[in-house]
């Protein structure tokens, strides 16, 4: 395991725990950690889920292992809400300076997936695709996007919903019921 961690904080851990120093951008750790990587296939995982299962991880690597034409698989909800395309960017948090969206279009959910970590790829085809335009691989918000933009193909897998995202307050209390009810 290695885990990017922001300059200046990186140290051994043991037990099979490695650290490297983060960059700016998500990409620029992944890429970092990805210089001590030394197997066919690596998992990259967002601490921000903190709720994944080393079952959900086998899945993945079992998944990735067994369709030697894929580049890569993540983890994915399936949108079980109605999506609007608004007219307007999504403004900043509390603020609508520019008045209230308003809707475009509604979008079939049919084939739309939330992206999750964690994310199995093949070793080489995660650094091709991060071996490209430094300014492109910085605005991407996952690496199946930067594999995909390479001309990987990129598998789904299901990811239960106890995967959740933790970034706000009400995510970190459903985060501490399942982790009380799994007893941690």
């Amino acid at each position: 395991m290695i885990v990017a961690l922001p300059p200046g904080y990186e140290a051994e851990l043991g037990d099979g725990v490695a650290t490297v120093a983060g960059g700016e951008h998500r990409s620029q750790s992944v890429a970092a950690a990805l210089e001590r990587v030394e197997t066919e296939l690596v998992a990259v995982h967002d601490a921000a889920r903190p709720l994944v299962t080393a079952e959900l991880i086998d899945e993945l690597i079992a998944k990735l292992a067994s369709r030697p034409d894929a580049d890569g698989v993540i983890a994915a909800a399936a949108l079980a809400d109605t999506v609007k395309r608004s007219r307007q960017p999504r403004p900043a948090k509390g603020n609508l300076a520019r008045g209230d969206p308003t809707v475009a279009q509604t979008v079939s959910r049919d084939h739309l997936w939330a992206a999750q970590t964690p994310q199995v790829f093949r070793t080489a085809a995660l650094r091709e695709a991060l071996d490209t335009d430094p300014q492109r691989v910085a605005a991407a918000t996952d690496d199946a996007m930067l594999v995909e933009n390479a001309g990987g193909t990129v598998l789904i897998h299901p990811a239960p919903a106890q995967n959740l995202k933790v970034t706000t307050e009400l995510d970190l209390r459903v985060a501490e019921l399942l982790l009380a009810e799994r007893g941690s």
